[in-house]
């Protein structure tokens, strides 16, 4: 790696590509002298599937090609193509023809199978169909009936040698229709995304198209499954299989989905040990396949609708979907399509019968995909523009593909020849797939509607809230837990969240089902308030109390935490102190937390009763500075405030000279900190007030402003390294003066290593 170091990116690429195919022949050498075990010959084409298959997938990758593809490539170097070609006895070593020997490589090439398909439903984004409407409905219907007949007619005329030893021409052409009709989600979204057309119209349309056309791909092909064990149509047959899995569709996407989230959740909450939540969704997997298998279709779809159900889990967080992620992608996607490249001979096609009729192939396949989805763009009323980048976009096979043929070469029904020619044109239509969606996709514009909702979108992925997963509440059973309990389900509705109670201020029996109450009303507002808004309302998410022993513990707090949190919020009565800092259980309570804190206070000073927010209520100001963090604490205030209709005011806080220009750049400063949180509150929907002081100490001038109708301050604030909770002089001099509420926001615990670092650049006090 060292040596090429100094080469530029594609050029080292193609490099390390060279000399791991340089690196086979030797492998294949040494095996042959020093004859290996068949244990040792497996764990030898692992190593070289993974190799060349990671050496291609990044040289294609560097040409904006997908990675898939030079796994698949990889295959076929490996394979009869090229090394068996080449070097016939080599690659019979490595790759044996023995029974044995295939069926161990075959064993996790059919795992990959499983966990590939568990993995794209995963990411089948069944809201962003909902999203896009009627469009990808009529795109994804003309767009498989069209690729579908054509190929289904095709099977019915080309020769008898391209048919499987006892296979029926009209399996061979459901297999065949079914090839030609779906697109491959992953190589769709991988170039619309790269495009950044992924949050445009169109870009979204197409996307959801491929979804659609994959979940109805894998419908179909799990009836032709159930078709091709019979060997024939059989009415009964196909009437027993099409039952069988619409009752099974209907059972998954009903009570299927509810055990589903509940064993998630269920295993998220109860078990202790490391990666038990993968554990209980590759179980989900393999149940839900037993269940396709017993009906008498194929387990890929079991698979498939599982990752749909897994991914749509609200307890599932990107943590634990990039442990899944991580190890299908390293490990058995190479596998996979190595073999399926193992399975293919090129040699095939110096036959000139065999190759015009593969250019047939990918000639009837480009056409009739980019035919079908252009009629569907038409009867959708898209313009030409938008059809032909439609057509474009669905013409990529990719691993789809690539699957489906290899299910019908494992089961008798594809000859290797046809098999062969399928994923030629598998490769071909993938490969060119990229750069004609680039060409149609450079070719349109943008209109004015799109532009501000592209717009507020950019806000959202720079936001706090909109990124915000999973919620740890901790509360009491006084005014401000009470207060906290309902701040929180203003702040996250429809993310799930876990609480936590801490015995308060009241002598009075505990009613922790209080707090549930409040986290309702706040989600309640929150919901209607969308409506208000012509938004669409967040669902409801799963609200756990979490019991423990009293009174509640640091490690209990840290226990917890350790399930993955976005953030920490607490609400506890007697916290602040009359000189402006923090209570010893508070201290111990937010220690136990390395994430973002939020803490609802109640200042020694403030009244008993906490405030009501709304349109008549007092104001909620908002100190800012502009840092991140003080973006954070304006962010959290509008949201609050467009659920509440509570007014706000935004508080520009810094020391300035008194005969500073206004030509500065601490002035054009200002300004641009201004002008992005009325951007925000734009998003928010939401009007403000802006002011400036400049000229006084952050906490006077927010003091001076907290007794004018003031009925709570949200204030964004750095966490000071160490393990006592500090935020620095502002925030004390805040809480030891205001008479109101204060909601602080702060950013992530610094880890030791990056304390010495980080200590003096903190501006919050």
């Amino acid at each position: 790696m060292r040596i090429l170091s100094f080469l530029p990116n594609r050029r080292r690429s193609v490099a390390m590509a060279a000399m791991t195919l340089f690196v086979t022949p030797a492998m294949a050498w040494g095996a042959e002298k020093t004859g290996m075990s068949s244990e040792g010959v497996f764990v030898l084409e692992i190593i070289l599937l993974l190799l060349v298959g990671r050496g291609l997938g990044e040289l294609l990758e560097r040409f904006g090609q997908p990675a898939v593809m030079g796994q698949l490539i990889a295959g076929i170097l490996l394979g009869p193509s090229l090394l068996g070609w080449l070097w016939p006895e080599g690659e019979r070593v490595i790759f044996s023809g023995d029974a044995s020997q295939k069926s161990m490589i075959n064993a996790v090439a059919q795992l990959g199978v499983l966990m590939l398909l568990l993995l794209t439903g995963m990411e089948t984004d069944l809201k962003l169909v909902r999203r896009v409407g009627r469009a990808c409905f009529s795109i994804s219907a003309a767009g498989v009936a069209v690729p579908f007949a054509i190929g289904f007619v095709a099977a019915q005329f080309m020769p008898a040698t391209l048919l499987a030893p006892g296979g029926e021409r009209i399996v061979a052409g459901l297999f065949l229709g079914t090839a030609l009709s779906i697109s491959s989600v992953k190589i769709v979204a991988m170039v619309v995304r790269e495009m950044n057309f992924m949050r445009r119209d169109l870009g979204q349309t197409i996307v959801s198209s491929a979804i659609i056309e994959d979940t109805i791909g894998w419908v179909i092909i799990a009836i032709t499954i159930g078709i091709a064990t019979h060997g024939r149509v059989e009415v009964s047959s196909l009437a027993f299989t099409i039952l069988g899995v619409a009752a099974f569709m209907a059972f998954s996407f009903t009570l299927g989905r509810r055990i589903v989230f509940d064993a998630i959740r269920w295993t998220n909450d109860n078990f202790h040990s490391e990666y038990a939540v993968v554990t209980i969704i590759l179980a989900i997997m393999g149940a839900m396949a037993l269940i396709t298998d017993l009906i008498g279709v194929h387990t890929v779809l079991g698979a498939f609708v599982a990752g749909i159900l897994v991914g749509e889990s609200p307890i599932l967080s990107r943590h634990i979907e990039g442990q899944l992620r991580g190890v299908i992608t390293a490990l058995f996607m190479p596998v996979f399509f190595g073999v399926a490249g193992l399975s293919t001979d090129l040699t095939v096609l110096v036959d000139p019968q065999l190759a015009l009729l593969t250019v047939a192939l990918v000639a009837i396949a480009s056409i009739g995909k980019f035919a079908g989805a252009f009629i569907g763009a038409e009867l959708a009323g898209m313009s030409r523009a938008e059809g032909i980048a439609v057509g474009c976009g669905m013409n990529a096979r990719g691993s789809t593909e690539v699957i489906v043929a290899s299910i019908g070469l494992s089961i008798g029904v594809l000859s290797h020849n046809l098999f062969t020619m399928i994923v030629t044109m598998a490769v071909i239509t993938t490969l060119a797939m990229p750069p004609t969606l680039r060409w149609a996709l450079g070719r349109l514009s943008i209109g004015e509607a799109e532009k501000k909702r592209l717009e507020r979108e950019e806000v959202d992925q720079r936001g706090f809230i909109a990124n915000l997963e999973r919620l740890l509440v901790v509360v009491d059973e006084g005014v401000v837990g009470r207060f906290a309990a309902y701040l929180a389900g203003v702040v996250g509705a429809g993310k799930p969240m876990t609480v936590l109670h801490a015995s308060g201020e009241s002598e009075a029996e505990p009613d922790e089902a209080a707090h549930l109450d409040e986290i309702e009303r706040g989600a309640e507002e929150g919901r209607e308030a969308a409506l208000q808004a012509d938004q669409e309302p967040a669902r409801e998410a799963p609200v756990t109390r979490r019991r423990h022993e009293a009174p509640l513990s640091a490690e209990a707090v840290a226990k917890e935490a350790r399930k993955g949190y976005g953030v920490l919020l607490i609400g506890l009565g007697r916290a602040v102190t009359s000189k402006g800092s923090f209570s010893h259980r508070l201290n111990d309570i937010a220690g136990a937390f390395d994430g973002p804190l939020c803490l609802v206070l109640k200042p020694a000073g403030a009244g008993r009763q906490m405030p009501r927010l709304g349109p008549g209520s007092g104001k909620i100001l908002v100190p800012v500075n502009g840092t991140s963090v003080a973006r954070r604490g304006a962010e959290l205030a509008l949201a609050i405030a467009a659920v509440t209709g509570a007014p706000v005011k935004m508080l520009y806080v810094a020391r300035v000279g008194r005969d500073e220009p206004r030509d500065t750049v601490s002035h054009r400063r200002r300004e641009a900190v201004l002008k992005d949180i009325v951007e925000l509150a734009d998003r928010y929907g939401v009007e403000i007030e802006t002011a400036i002081r400049s000229r006084a100490a952050a906490a006077d001038a927010i003091a001076r402003q907290a007794g004018r109708r003031v009925a709570l301050i949200v204030m964004g604030v750095a966490r000071r390294p160490g393990d006592e909770l500090i935020f620095g002089e502002t925030t004390s001099g805040v809480l030891q003066r205001c008479p109101c509420p204060v909601m602080l926001i702060s950013d992530a615990r610094l880890r030791r290593d990056d304390e010495g670092r980080e200590a003096g650049r903190s501006i919050s006090g």
